[in-house]
């Protein structure tokens, strides 16, 4: 590592990140609409955005700073294990492509701004969306912390911050870039991701595409990079005398590599950013189209995934494996280049940061605010209460990065992924039957909530006693898989039981609010807004 500021990124840096603050304010004016005072327009963006606009959010939000720094991370770290996010951001295409639509429907039919919304409608319970609700504030929080943590590797390899220095000085810049980023998420909602989206997604591709060219040469190519990695994880660890890796996988890591890759696939589309995403596009077959161009992004994965093994042929060497992928940049790359590289990975996380505080705050607005303390809460009501709990939400992910542990903020995001599955059956099953009980669905979830975490706190690491991995002996089989797998498949099986006792008993059932032909609505059809008036929306592609 360098010894002080590298100047020369720095500048590079502040350069692009004061470009994408100015057009985050900006996006205030951006195709704006006469009534913004509501959750559709400062939350969704006026349901109005097209396919290109939606795949750059949908790719901005979905594949986060944390995601370019830490797939290549556990690669530096631990081999093969880590690619499990390659198949896995490919899985969960074909399984959007399902469901989304549907939801996308029935959301713009009746107005629903989360999946708390839908659950609600669907199955008349207030009480199941408030559990649903929770989880998705719950499992948000670490996942905005973990965006800070990113801008915080980067200005840590620039020589700004770090370890030296009191706290105030240390911290400063993180503290900077998240007043910028509260402040434009305040005044422009979710239209400044969406155009900020353009430029972070410009750049990650632009240097991925120099580095998986550039680096290799410089290395000496993919055969000398594939063989120091495999010199590196066959030495034995001093401390274990196992080897740290491998370059594939075992036959004792295949459960745990197919259950995560499966388990996270499901998932994914269950946080409350995505569905915020998804929601403001305009029609169905934006919907479907994203469906079929988003797996560009998988490609990009895997080739970023790559750098895992290029530091290690690199000779890098840190303390914390999250700092490789920037340190490489910094010893491979010119300084300039490296500022961009930098600025690319710190953009990546102001935008799934600005629609992740979005989204937890549309839920607690919707779900709690509207639901149990306000129910007569005006549109304008809404998107003001909205707008202070993101700034709210960021906050609490700005105290948890300065004030704790960084791996404790993996571990709750790790937890996050477990917690987040448990909504699957409420939100998917809903969309497609109404057989399953709403009590059953409470009863299911409780099940998957409380196992997924006291499994989780069960499992030690060399560094920590509990939430120490995501994986565990699975309960029959006795292979080792990830424990929100298991927690779903038990949410499951208590579901569909309870659902044929309670339905034998004559249980009451919730009033559901939607019809068979709201989930196959589009825009312009009979009920069925077009939120834009068409000037505006034809300006939309």
């Amino acid at each position: 590592m360098k010894d002080g500021v590298n100047g020369v990124a720095l500048g590079v840096f502040i350069f692009f990140f004061l470009a994408v603050t100015v057009i985050g304010f900006m996006a205030a004016r951006w195709r704006k609409a006469e009534n913004e005072a509501s959750l559709d327009e400062w939350g969704l963006g006026g349901r109005s955005f097209g396919t290109w606009v939606t795949w750059f959010l949908l790719g901005g939000d979905l594949y986060t700073a944390y995601t370019f720094v830490a797939v290549p991370a556990a690669i530096y770290a631990a081999g093969a294990a880590g690619f499990f996010a390659v198949p896995y951001t490919i899985l969960v295409y074909p399984l959007i492509f399902t469901f989304l639509p549907r939801l996308w429907s029935v959301s713009h039919k009746h107005g629903y701004v989360t999946t708390s919304d839908f659950v609600r409608g669907r199955f008349g319970s207030k009480g199941l969306s408030l559990a649903v609700a929770i989880t998705g504030i719950l499992a948000t929080m670490p996942y905005i912390a973990l965006q800070l943590v990113g801008i915080q590797a980067v200005l840590d390899v620039m020589g700004v911050g770090g370890e030296s220095g009191n706290w105030f000085v240390k911290d400063l810049p993180l503290l900077i870039a998240f007043a910028v980023l509260a402040a434009y998420t305040y005044s422009s909602g979710l239209r400044a991701p969406a155009l900020i989206a353009f430029v972070k997604d410009g750049l990650i591709y632009l240097v991925i595409a120099v580095a998986i060219i550039y680096i290799p040469i410089k290395l000496g190519g993919f055969d000398a990079i594939f063989s120091a990695a495999q010199h590196k994880f066959a030495t034995p660890n001093p401390k274990t005398g196992q080897p740290t890796g491998a370059i594939a996988p075992g036959h004792a890591g295949q459960w745990t590599y197919a259950t995560l890759a499966l388990g996270s696939a499901l998932a994914l589309f269950m946080y409350p950013h995505s569905i915020t995403a998804t929601l403001s596009s305009r029609s169905r077959n934006v919907i479907r189209r994203n469906t079929t161009i988003l797996p560009l992004y998988s490609l990009m994965l895997g080739l970023l995934a790559l750098l895992g093994f290029m530091a290690i042929a690199a000779g890098v060497k840190v303390s914390n494996g999250q700092l490789a992928i920037p340190q490489l940049f910094e010893d491979m790359f010119p300084d300039w280049f490296a500022g961009v590289a930098f600025a690319a990975i710190g953009i990546g996380a102001l935008v799934p940061a600005a629609i992740m505080s979005i989204a937890a705050a549309n839920l607690f607005t919707r779900n709690i605010y509207k639901d149990f303390i306000k129910p007569d809460a005006s549109p304008a009501q809404e998107a003001k209460v909205s707008k202070l709990v993101s700034l709210v939400v960021k906050v609490g992910a700005l105290v948890f990065v300065l004030t704790m542990d960084k791996t404790v903020a993996i571990n709750f995001q790790l937890l996050g992924g477990i917690w987040i599955l448990q909504t699957f059956p409420a939100l998917v099953g809903g969309l497609f039957t109404r057989w399953f009980h709403r009590w059953a669905l409470l009863a299911g979830w409780a099940v998957g909530m409380v196992y997924g975490t006291l499994a989780a706190y069960g499992v030690a690491s060399p560094t920590q006693k509990h939430f120490g991995g995501s994986s565990k002996e699975i309960p029959g089989i006795g292979e080792i898989g990830y424990i929100g797998l298991t927690a779903f498949v038990m949410n499951v099986v208590v579901t569909v039981v309870l659902t044929f006792v309670l339905r034998a008993v004559k249980a009451p059932d919730g009033i559901d609010e939607t019809s068979p032909a709201d989930y196959t609505a589009d825009a312009g059809d009979p009920g069925v807004a077009v939120e834009l008036p068409p000037a505006t929306a034809g300006s939309a592609h």
